[in-house]
């Protein structure tokens, strides 16, 4: 009888400066996030001050394969800052398996997990250390750094589940938006650019 291969179990440590023992790891500079914010001439602006090597986030993971029961963990280390009134977002995605479901952890930071469903239901929950959110399947969802240090979060999903991040793009953003309140803090407006999603897209 032949028996597939099985992995290592393997130990690494989680804290604010990262995952140690990660597999793999990526960061994303500014001239990625073209076309993510709301106002295009407020990021024109920043990136002709700040150039194309400023560095927006970084994720470090640890997987074993992109199987059905194998699980992807790491950690996603967002910058503090500001496009226009905006906080600082990371690229946000939709799962490619939509009914996937990620659970996120704050280790450091204060930012906000920013979520919508291809339907029109939108939810943004404030995550501050110790703050966990549970992002059921066919919910797109985005992290925002409402603070001015670096936003840090654990983060778990099925390996298999992949992500679309041009479900965002393709209705002109996410439908809502999180920006400065001037007292501090944060608020949620509506998306003026925000068109709609396209419902064919929850074929898994």
């Amino acid at each position: 009888m032949t028996t597939a291969p099985v992995s290592i179990p393997a130990a690494f440590t989680v804290s604010s400066a990262g995952l140690g023992g990660r597999s793999d790891n990526y960061e994303v500079f500014l001239p990625r996030l073209a076309g993510v914010y709301s106002d295009d001439g407020a990021f024109e602006n920043q990136l002709a001050q700040r150039g194309a090597d400023e560095l927006v986030y970084t994720v470090d993971v640890h997987s074993y394969d992109n199987g059905p029961g194998s699980l992807t963990i790491g950690t996603s280390t967002l910058l503090p800052g500001k496009v226009g009134e905006e906080f600082a977002v990371t690229r946000g995605h939709l799962h490619a398996l939509a009914d996937r479901a990620e659970l996120y952890y704050c280790i450091s930071g204060r930012g906000v997990m920013l979520m919508d469903t291809l339907g029109g239901e939108t939810r943004a929950i404030e995550m501050t250390p110790g703050v966990a959110v549970h992002v059921p399947g066919h919910w797109i969802h985005r992290s925002v750094n409402v603070g001015d240090e670096p936003f840090v979060t654990l983060f778990c999903y099925n390996g298999d589940a992949g992500q679309d991040y041009e479900v965002i793009a393709a209705a002109g953003g996410m439908k809502t938006l999180v920006v400065d309140d001037g007292a501090g803090g944060w608020r949620a407006v509506t998306n003026p650019n925000h068109t709609g999603y396209a419902l064919d897209t929850t074929t898994a």
